[in-house]
């Protein structure tokens, strides 16, 4: 077996622990005895409905919001197509609509939730007194400042009409379960997609701060909306969530465990290095370039060969005017780091099969990466200096495109090194 072909398996063996069909049907809630409304947002929206349409014993009606491309024949929830990263106006009026949906429930009733990444844009519904365009901007303005996920939520609940637990809250007395695929380190509930069904435990101060700590100028409204601070996002005690259920029925520890049971099963050492691993892309390819390293020339901490696995979500500060996102920039600062180690590979992928606005999940590295580089002209420092990873990769067809996987647990890095030739 080729390394490419054992770097395929350990990703799609990180996938296949993760989609909604392997996880969701044990989590399922009991029936009620009133009605059933499915509702929810996220990359793997469309697949967690007609996973729940597939297993669900009685009637149910309902509306999930997913990522443009995303979607799958469903029959009795609605599934609606939106933007992300950046929310526009079908995420607006999908969250609109969700929210009406919740409204004037009895105790008898059950609302069932499916969140999972990507939900926080794809559910847009501003407070009152922010435009769609103004909440757009701030979007922008936070995916380019190297601020980490939960920072970005933190915001968004404090400009959003239906996050932070509102959701919830506006589903009362209703019985609220949700069930939840992680792609946040931590897998911290009120932060994956906004936690719009959890108690918010961050406030319109911390939102303030962030945008502060970044340079972030709001528009007025914006500004005007975060210093009022006049509707709180419902906090931990709030009575109208108190019977509200959350299971996480999907994290990025998952994928990690399947990846290393395949590696363990073809005759390397799994190092796990952790599922909640975050930074510049770049000083964390630093980091994981040296840990190989010491593997291949000192056999230390494990002997070769050996996979070395890591999850959770890094950044990139955008400084130039490059295309990519996170993974295929994590890649070429390895590459650059590694400089041509003989007997080490790797790849890095978005597991939602897109990373940052690109068609591409990822990419892979080898160790003659940079010296077919320099055969076609290309200086890898400084596509990495312009952020441009995507255009690298794509010049030596070392890009790798899934299409859409409907799950998202976040990064997916792996380095396999092999065995020194004797």
């Amino acid at each position: 077996m080729t390394t490419d072909a054992l770097l395929h398996d350990l990703f799609q063996a990180a996938l296949n622990a993760v989609v909604a069909d392997t996880r969701l049907p044990a989590s399922l809630p009991e029936p009620p005895k009133g009605r059933t409304v499915v509702i929810g947002a996220g990359k793997a929206a469309a697949a967690m409905a007609k996973t729940v349409e597939d297993h669900w014993p009685g009637p149910l009606t309902g509306l999930v919001v997913t990522r443009y491309d995303h979607e799958l024949p469903t029959e009795r929830i609605e599934v609606v197509q939106a933007s992300h990263p950046v929310p526009d106006a079908a995420g607006q009026d999908a969250a609109k609509r969700i929210l009406e949906m919740v409204q004037g429930l009895t105790a008898d009733d059950l609302v069932l939730c499916l969140i999972s990444g990507g939900g926080s844009a794809l559910l847009a519904l501003p407070a009152p007194g922010v435009s769609l365009d103004d909440k757009r901007a701030v979007a922008k303005a936070l995916l380019k400042s190297g601020a980490d996920i939960a920072e970005m939520n933190c915001v968004r609940k404090h400009l959003s009409a239906i996050k932070g637990g509102r959701l919830a809250a506006a589903a009362h007395p209703a019985r609220v379960v949700s069930l939840l695929v992680s792609d946040v380190p931590g897998d911290d509930p009120s932060v994956i997609a906004s936690g719009p069904t959890v108690p918010d435990p961050t406030s319109f101060a911390d939102a303030r701060a962030i945008l502060a700590k970044y340079g972030i100028a709001p528009p007025p409204s914006v500004a005007v909306h975060l210093e009022r601070a006049d509707d709180e996002t419902p906090k931990p005690g709030d009575p109208r969530l108190a019977g509200a259920v959350t299971t996480i029925i999907a994290t990025p520890q998952d994928a990690l465990d399947a990846a290393a049971a395949v590696a363990r099963d073809r005759g390397f050492t799994p190092v796990v290095l952790g599922d909640a691993i975050e930074g510049e892309a770049r000083d964390v390819a630093k980091v994981h370039a040296g840990i190989a390293r010491q593997i291949a020339r000192r056999n230390q901490p494990v002997p070769a060969p050996a996979v070395i696995l890591s999850g959770g979500e890094t950044t990139v500060t955008v400084r130039g005017n490059g295309r990519g996102g996170r993974n295929v920039e994590f890649l070429l600062a390895l590459a650059v780091a590694l400089d041509g180690h003989p007997g080490i590979f790797a790849a890095a992928f978005d597991t939602d099969g897109i990373d940052g606005t690109e068609d591409n999940a990822g990419a892979l590295l080898r160790p003659d990466t940079l010296a077919r580089a320099a055969a076609l002209g290309l200086d890898a420092k400084a596509y990495l200096a312009d952020n441009d990873g995507y255009s690298f990769f794509k010049a030596l067809g070392d890009l790798v495109v899934t299409g859409p996987t409907r799950t998202n647990v976040n990064d997916f890095r792996v380095i396999v090194v092999e065995r020194p030739a004797e």
